[in-house]
């Protein structure tokens, strides 16, 4: 019999990134036995009582929200199968190239999803986000939402603190004169009206482009962009960096409903788990990034949020 010593990955991050294991070994066999265990030791638990223990001592939270959350809500993501508007999904449209070439299809495109939020409201999850931070405001404690959604449902449900990566569905950005401003009219210009809906036969309104939303700072009359970040272009450094910042004092990180493939917000909450931060996913399935967090809860974050950022009835 021989000494088998590891170094292990902990399922529980804040304990440390990895442990050391010495195992009598004596054959393949339990070799083999002893790479199921630690592939099992490697997972993430869904234990709720452990999670509140952590969430409790908790200073500085920082939650990572995505399309996932929004979904929700009944918000199209148009990603995946069946995510189309009309015959397009979100990359095809949501590109400075689409714009360049057809300015009134990706506005018809983005009216359509600003005319929509209108009968979308906050689910469970939104909600107790925003109950959690107002709480725990008044505790000395903090909770910071970093999210990667353009549709405001954050600060609708009343959170406060709210990093958006991707920009806001209702702010515009001239592509003349470079102004960024609020937005909500409805229809954005007199031409969408009635326009953008996603059936695939819907023919293309084709608007010209001196009809399309244009600037209202002082003369400038240049023509408007959504002020969201489009595939091929990078985030706000401004924003960027004040997310790197709130990401380096968190002592709890909360994922909730994104799949962990966009970039650069896809590293944030893997980096974190480096660091030794405990790192708790919601989300109906597993994603790339799973097996780097101490906990999973699986299903839809409106079930599973409100119990996790509950108040403590000890307290």
């Amino acid at each position: 019999m021989i000494l088998f010593s590891i170094m292990v990955k902990c399922p529980y991050s804040w304990i440390g990134k990895y442990t050391l294991a010495v195992c009598p070994v004596s054959s393949p066999v339990l070799l083999n036995k002893l790479n199921t265990i630690l592939q099992t030791m490697a997972r993430p638990v869904s234990d709720m009582s452990k999670f509140r223990e952590v969430f409790s001592k908790a200073n500085h939270i920082v939650v990572l929200t995505g399309a996932g959350v929004s979904a929700e809500s009944g918000v199209p993501t148009f990603r995946g199968a069946g995510g189309f508007w009309r015959k397009w999904q979100a990359q095809d449209l949501a590109t400075p190239e689409a714009f360049r070439s057809n300015p009134s299809l990706v506005w018809e495109f983005y009216h359509y999803r600003r005319e929509v939020m209108a009968s979308k409201s906050p689910n469970p999850a939104h909600i107790a986000i925003a109950q959690c931070e107002k709480r725990l405001k008044e505790q000395g404690r903090k909770v910071v939402v970093i999210t990667q959604n353009i549709d405001e449902l954050h600060k609708a449900a009343g959170s406060e603190d709210i990093l958006e990566l991707h920009g806001n569905l209702f702010t515009t950005r001239c592509t003349k004169c470079g102004d960024v401003r609020k937005n909500k009219d409805s229809p954005i210009c007199p031409a969408l009206a009635g326009k953008g809906e996603p059936n695939p036969d819907v023919q293309e309104a084709k608007i010209p482009v001196d009809q399309l939303p244009t600037c209202k700072q002082g003369s400038c009359r240049g023509l408007l962009r959504p002020h969201v970040v489009w595939f091929g272009e990078g985030l706000d450094p401004e924003v960027l960096s004040r997310a790197h910042h709130e990401l380096s004092l968190c002592d709890l990180c909360l994922v909730v409903g994104t799949s962990s493939v966009v970039y650069p917000a896809a590293m944030f909450a893997p980096q974190v788990a480096a660091r030794g931060v405990p790192v708790a996913e919601f989300n109906i399935e597993e994603t790339p990034a799973t097996n780097s967090f101490g906990f999973m809860f699986k299903g839809p974050a409106g079930q599973n949020l409100p119990a996790a950022l509950a108040p403590d009835e000890k307290k």
